[in-house]
């Protein structure tokens, strides 16, 4: 299979090359721990100043190999880098990282300088020429260095205190731009579909008609508050996030809001489906309630009395009509 591959195998690799695929690497890391920083310096500055440090560690990392390279091999460093070689560990690309949250940034960082080290450590373990063993053991120390030097920084810059309020920062942005349009999309599409989905169960008794009306109101209500929320605010000032998040958050909730008792009515038989549906949307209306005592801190009892009573109202309507 090798034949067929465009990699190189890190053991076709000559020791000018795995210098140069270090450099190139070190230079990588470099740039993803300033990316880290840069997104995070506005709301969380004690932290990028970590990613500010850990950057400038890999920047002395390869100025040391590349002045290794220049010593042995000359200044022209060969054009390679991690894609280039089979096996090698993967960076998450550009346009991921920038979906990282404050704590997936921490752990990628930690992760890079372990996926390193490991690397080379084994590549030294299968390395059969003394040199290139040296070399590829020099540089995991070098990565177990990286990872000594990220805890001594952190200690420095990330107090405790610091990382209570940064943590806490977070979980307010995470409350701003996914939980509170989500669930007022989940509150929007539970309830405000019970009255057609229930009228037109009783009004016609046809499951399937009532299956339909159900997709046709949950879909509808997901696009329309899902277009509502993304365009009635930018976040720039009121600093809830990403429109684009917190309207996918609105509409899909508020689609699965009206799913859940539409679904039942793929039930051929009127009574059971209607006795399932009744069942979903208190699971659903008790839910609600949970998540605004976790997330929004408002008291369970006083959430279930205005969720639940507020549903059951419409339910109520929704079968009154539909039995009138």
């Amino acid at each position: 299979m090798r034949f067929f591959s465009h990699r190189k195998h890190f053991s076709d690799l000559s020791e000018q090359e795995i210098i140069a695929l270090a450099i190139s690497s070190e230079e990588d890391d470099a740039q993803i721990y300033r990316g880290f920083a840069e997104r995070l310096r506005g709301e969380f500055p004690a932290t990028a100043t970590v990613f500010d440090g850990m950057a400038s560690e890999e920047d002395q990392h390869r100025a040391q190999l590349i002045a290794l390279h220049q010593e042995r091999f000359g200044a022209i460093i060969p054009l390679i880098r991690r894609e280039h070689v089979a096996g090698f560990y993967a960076r998450r690309p550009v346009w991921l990282q920038s979906t990282l949250s404050l704590e997936r940034m921490r752990g990628e960082a930690k992760a890079m300088e372990q996926n390193a080290e490991r690397f080379y450590l084994a590549a030294a373990a299968r390395s059969q020429d003394a040199t290139t063993r040296k070399l590829l053991g020099d540089l995991a120390a070098e990565e177990a260095g990286h990872q000594v030097a990220a805890e001594g920084l952190e200690q420095a810059y990330l107090t405790e205190d610091t990382l209570a309020r940064e943590d806490d920062t977070a979980r307010r942005q995470f409350i701003l731009t996914w939980v509170q349009p989500g669930l007022a999309g989940l509150m929007d599409g539970s309830v405000s579909t019970l009255a057609p989905i229930f009228a037109t169960a009783f009004a016609t008794q046809d499951t399937w008609t009532t299956f339909l009306v159900g997709i046709a109101a949950s879909v509808g209500a997901g696009i329309s508050m899902g277009f509502t929320e993304a365009a009635s605010d930018d976040g720039t000032l009121s600093g809830r996030g990403s429109p684009l998040k917190r309207g996918i958050a609105s509409g899909v909730m508020t689609t699965i809001g009206g799913l859940g008792h539409a679904l039942p009515y793929l039930i051929a038989d009127f009574w059971t489906a209607t006795s399932l549906a009744i069942v979903v949307v208190f699971v659903e209306l008790w839910a609600i309630a949970w998540i605004q005592n976790k997330f929004m801190e408002t008291p369970f009892w006083r959430a279930a009395l205005q969720v639940v009573l507020g549903g059951a109202l419409v339910l109520g309507a929704g079968i009154l009509i539909g039995s009138g």
